[in-house]
């Protein structure tokens, strides 16, 4: 029995101290910034959402450099608005999103899959017909150069069947009338969530951005 309270207690300790130490890397590194590129032209206008929890990078629907609607289609949403300005994309765990719609509906076997890469992972585009500046969303301006590279970073974390065009999940695990599921490459871990994806895509267009962050707090602290 000693032995057993023993296992318990060190498993307990290791536990304590994983998390201790990946908090204390989460807020450390989220506070080493990296630099914004300097360009002469930015007048392209982004946005990074967030709920809360989790961040959105918002483009603009369609512009000289790509129009998402032909490959993210507004009737795959129930509202089918087509007057939308903007879309917003998620990358996350596809149980999270599809299976998780409060925290009071959180299963551990979601979360366990979750943490540790054992599920697949979906994109959520969301469309809206106008952006307002808030604390919990800010306003971007890019070159149409950088653009371009943010565009290939979304697309790439598409997946895509054999035609190459986006896979829709059909489900009723809907936000709201103006939104969609996608397959998404990639697995989402604690090291890989939703906000090391949308910081990486700040980072792949040049924009100020967190060495790596897990949380929605250090990209926007980037941004105070």
């Amino acid at each position: 029995m000693k032995k057993i309270f023993k296992i318990l207690g060190i498993s307990v300790l290791a536990l304590v101290l994983f998390v201790g130490i990946y908090l204390l890397l989460a807020f450390s590194l989220s506070r080493i910034s990296v630099a914004r590129e300097d360009m002469i032209n930015n007048d392209i206008t982004i946005y990074i959402l967030t709920n809360g929890v989790h961040t959105d990078l918002v483009l603009p629907v369609r512009n000289e450099c790509i129009d998402w609607s032909k490959s993210v289609h507004f009737d795959n949403t129930l509202a089918n608005d087509t007057l939308a300005q903007f879309i917003a994309f998620g990358w996350g765990d596809k149980g999270f999103y599809l299976e998780t719609p409060t925290w009071a509906d959180l299963k551990f076997s979601t979360a366990f899959k979750a943490a540790f890469a054992l599920s697949t992972s979906a994109i959520h585009a969301t469309f809206y017909k106008q952006m307002h500046e808030r604390k919990s969303c800010v306003k971007i301006n890019i070159s149409k150069e950088q653009y371009l590279r943010l565009i290939a970073f979304v697309q790439k974390s598409f997946d895509t069947n054999e035609n190459g065009e986006f896979i829709h999940i059909v489900t009723n695990a809907n936000y709201s009338k103006n939104d969609a599921f996608y397959e998404a490459k990639g697995h989402y871990n604690l090291f890989y969530t939703c906000n090391t994806w949308a910081n990486n895509g700040l980072k792949s267009c040049g924009q100020k951005a967190c060495l790596w962050t897990p949380f929605d707090t250090g990209i926007f602290y980037q941004y105070k």
